[in-house]
């Protein structure tokens, strides 16, 4: 369980995030959501120790997270765009990462799954967009952690890869770990999503399942009830 108490941020005179507070429940799928510079991705950089609020505090499982780095072992991370060495082969870099983790980890099945076994030996500068994704994939999910954090996961996939990493997920789910994405596909929401977490301007506007989202704005997709939201937000500012 990842547990945020009343966090704060500003990097200069912007205020990103305004007293957030936020349960993200172990075993299960939640769906931050909101428009650009909402505050989405300060939260992700925050649970990762990339990101020190200036005020507030984040807990996972029991153990406040400042000055104690050792948690960041049980994250799986895949962040929207990543950046690799450009020189290093896929074959490579799983290596390298393995090293740096201090763990075996297992990439033989998401090798396999994502059909990247005859690219092994590629260099990395020479993958195509939808291919680097795949090796993200592989790096967030190949060392079993009970924590995953997805960025955008399907950005840039093929339908067939993403159908795969979705399904994956799923499975994921189903075995106890707990996962927080970030996503503009309100259909993978409407599919996935056991919680839904919706900023605005640093703040919760929303935080429940689908259909309370759907029957608080008697909508019967996401979007629409998302749109509806943030209409209305603005129309209470006027």
């Amino acid at each position: 369980m990842v547990e945020i108490k009343f966090l704060e941020k500003s990097f200069g005179r912007l205020k990103v995030l305004r007293g957030v507070d936020l349960i993200i429940r172990k075993g299960s799928l939640t769906a931050i959501l909101g428009p650009n510079a909402s505050g989405k991705t300060t939260i992700i950089k925050s649970i990762l120790g990339l990101v020190i609020p200036d005020k507030g505090e984040i807990i996972v499982d029991g153990i406040p997270v400042r000055r104690n780095w050792n948690y960041r072992n049980t994250i799986g991370y895949m962040p929207q765009i990543a950046r690799f060495p450009e020189n290093l082969t896929i074959r490579e870099l799983i290596s390298m990462l393995k090293d740096i983790r201090g763990s075996n980890g297992s990439a033989d099945g998401l090798l396999d799954l994502f059909e990247l076994q005859p690219a092994l030996n590629q260099s990395l500068r020479n993958l195509s967009g939808g291919t680097r994704q795949k090796v993200n994939a592989v790096m967030a999910l190949m060392f079993d952690a009970p924590l995953l954090i997805m960025d955008e996961p399907t950005s840039g996939l093929d339908p067939v890869s993403l159908i795969k990493l979705k399904e994956y997920i799923v499975k994921e789910r189903e075995n106890g770990k707990t996962i927080l994405l970030t996503t503009h596909i309100m259909g993978l929401v409407e599919e996935l999503a056991d919680e839904i977490v919706f900023l605005l301007e640093g703040k919760i506007y929303f935080q429940g399942s689908v259909q309370q989202l759907l029957s608080r704005y008697r909508e019967e997709r996401v979007e629409r009830a998302i749109a509806k939201m943030m209409e209305q937000n603005l129309l209470n500012k006027d």
